[in-house]
């Protein structure tokens, strides 16, 4: 089953520009590359695209196994209009250090690449250029094309392997990711419709306001899950802006919409926090299943349903 309709007349968008590692997780979901691509700068300005029908989806990272989540993602996309995420994607991420032709490892005075790229090379930086100055950059791509344009304010960028072979860009070190086995996940976001079919190896994205700080506030949101035996396999706090102390928890949870335990604990979240935002149930990218006790099974809320039906009866 294909992610995306090879029959659309709309684009798929990415964070860009070409070349990047988002890129590169588009072109893995089923039937993207059948399609049209165009970069967008941001994240906000690539939901934005969906959202006014510019584009059918778009890809965006939203998780790093070394820093976390993404704050422009997660931001972009628990606020505005409504979307849904309907794949994601992992990709192995490594990083080469890259220059215009003539210039070598001395000249390096300062390098230009996105924060989370310089986050996960510093140890390198540390023992081999300890004097450079980061300069951030929209994406790794983003800072490879400022050396090939000649405006940047950098001598070098940190990018993927890929872009210093589409740019020409001089090698000037490889391999220099401080964790070999470090993975980016990846999300594609549509605007709301039919939902992913379960698979049994599915997670759930919310974004959920604390309605009210007060003692207990967070354990009133996690014993949702607890209660109803769904994991979470990642959560965070977001703020939200109005005023300090006010946040969103953006949460992953293990299971699909359609499982009786993660709509069980859907409705309890909403109880406790009206304005929770169901940002989509779809696949997981490493096809794991959860492990479900007998008693948090669909058939066991089914049983325990019918009890209950039947004392009313």
């Amino acid at each position: 089953m294909t992610s995306v309709p090879t029959d659309s007349v709309l684009p798929l968008t990415f964070l860009g520009p070409e070349g990047t590692f988002t890129e590169s997780a588009l072109l893995k979901v089923p039937g993207a590359a059948a399609l049209a691509r165009i970069p967008s700068n941001t994240a906000a300005a690539a939901l934005n695209k969906v959202r006014n029908g510019e584009a059918f989806a778009a890809m965006l990272p939203i998780e790093n196994s070394i820093e976390g989540g993404v704050p422009a993602t997660l931001d972009a996309i628990a606020n505005g209009v409504e979307l849904r995420i309907i794949h994601e994607v992992v990709v192995p991420v490594s990083f080469v250090l890259v220059a215009r032709t003539g210039a070598t490892l001395a000249d390096v005075t300062a390098v230009g690449t996105h924060p989370h790229a310089w986050a996960q090379t510093r140890e390198w930086f540390a023992a081999k250029l300890p004097l450079a100055a980061h300069v951030p950059a929209n994406s790794t791509a983003a800072a490879a094309h400022e050396l090939v344009a000649g405006t940047s304010a950098f001598q070098a960028a940190v990018c993927a392997p890929l872009v210093a072979e589409q740019t020409g860009l001089n090698i000037l070190a490889a391999g220099i990711e401080d964790n070999a086995g470090a993975v980016t996940r990846f999300v594609l976001v549509a605007k709301p419709g039919s939902l992913p079919v379960p698979t049994g190896a599915d997670k759930t994205t919310l974004a959920i306001p604390l309605p009210e700080d007060h003692p207990g506030a967070l354990m009133a949101i996690l014993e949702q899950f607890a209660s109803r035996g769904v994991n979470l396999s990642r959560i965070e706090s977001r703020p939200t802006g109005q005023y300090l102390g006010h946040y969103i928890f953006s949460v992953d949870m293990e299971g699909h919409i359609r499982d009786a335990r993660v709509a069980e604990a859907l409705r309890g979240l909403h109880r406790v926090s009206p304005d929770m935002r169901f940002l989509g149930s779809y696949p997981r990218a490493d096809g794991q299943p959860p492990l479900i006790r007998a008693y948090n099974s669909d058939v066991a809320f089914a049983e325990a349903s019918t009890w209950v039906e039947s004392l009313l009866a």
